[in-house]
Formats: C-alpha cells, structure tokens, sequence
C-alpha cells in the first residue's frame, strides 16, 4: 500500500499483529468493555477501525501499564467519555435538554 494512505478496516489479525494481543483476548473484551464494538462484515467477520484500535490500545494501555483491573479501566474509561462539570453534572445530559429544546422547537414550525 502507498505511503500516506491508510485502509478504514483492519481484521482481528491485523489489530492482533499491531497490538500484540492474541484474538481471543480482542473478542473477551468486546464483552468487557460496552464501547468496543467492532461492526462485522457480511461474512461475519469483525472489522476493526483506527477508532477501535485506538480504545484498544487506551485499554491495553490501562491494564498492563497503569495495572489496573477489567472494572477499574471500564471505570476509568467511561470518567474519560463523560466528563463531569464542576457542578457535578455531565455533559450528556445537558446534551439531553439541548436536544428536548430543538426537537420542542421542531415542532412548533409550521408545517
């Protein structure tokens, strides 16, 4: 492949080869971690993208090197996704009300 050109989907064996993780250890934490979720193919084979290998590697990153345990890194990763405000909320559910008011609005066009 050409320099500067990079593929959308890699196979289990190529995210294996680039991590070196085994595959079965990739498909027990699909089960582990809700936000890896590799799509399959039409032969039903997982296809990984740079966004999966990355969470991958945050998650190899986690267990081997900051020791932390299975539930200790899905912990960590979800403070990661939703960050709370000073205020103690979270992003997502002033995301939630910003979406009730445009959808409120949305409705009151006319039609």
């Amino acid at each position: 492949m050409p320099e500067g050109i990079r593929k959308l989907y890699y196979s289990i064996s190529e995210v294996s080869a680039r991590t070196g993780l085994k595959p079965h250890v990739l498909r027990f934490w699909e089960t582990e971690f809700p936000d890896l979720q590799p799509r399959k193919n039409r032969a039903g084979n997982r296809i990984y993208t740079e966004r999966d290998i990355a969470l991958v590697e945050r998650i190899q990153h986690l267990l081997r090197n900051e020791k932390y345990t299975l539930e200790g890194a899905r912990k960590a990763l979800e403070r990661e996704r939703v960050p709370e405000r000073e205020d103690g909320e979270t992003w997502r559910e002033d995301l939630r009300r910003l979406r009730a008011f445009l959808e409120e609005m949305l409705r009151r066009l006319p039609a």
